[in-house]
């Protein structure tokens, strides 16, 4: 018998999957014009914030690459002053708050 005839101890692989989301086909991708496009570095991060629009409305993606790896959040538009408000009181917080001495200077986040 050939290795690869054997059952396998995990049970049949050609099965659908138990969660529905898995088993959907992937989505069509959706039309967006991108209205803005900003980016900045900060220390070895860069942040792309894109203000893009489709046809269910504006949005802001932010991107976060570090090294290559990706992370991205979206923002829907009529969140976008909740966001603002929110960013205001953490930098209010940032200058009023005395920042602590790292314990180990050469760590980066």
């Amino acid at each position: 018998m050939i290795s690869n005839e054997r059952p396998s101890p995990f049970g049949n692989r050609n099965h659908q999957h138990p969660h529905p989301h898995f088993n959907r086909p992937p989505k069509p991708a959706v039309d967006e014009d991108t209205l803005r496009t900003e980016k900045i570095q900060i220390e070895r991060k860069t942040f792309v914030f894109s203000l893009k629009e489709n046809p269910r409305g504006r949005f802001l993606r932010i991107t976060e690459d570090v090294g290559g790896r990706r992370d991205t959040i979206i923002i829907p538009a009529p969140g976008l002053e909740d966001f603002r408000n929110v960013l205001e009181q953490m930098l209010q917080t940032s200058a009023q708050v005395p920042e602590k001495a790292p314990e180990n200077p050469e760590q980066n986040f």
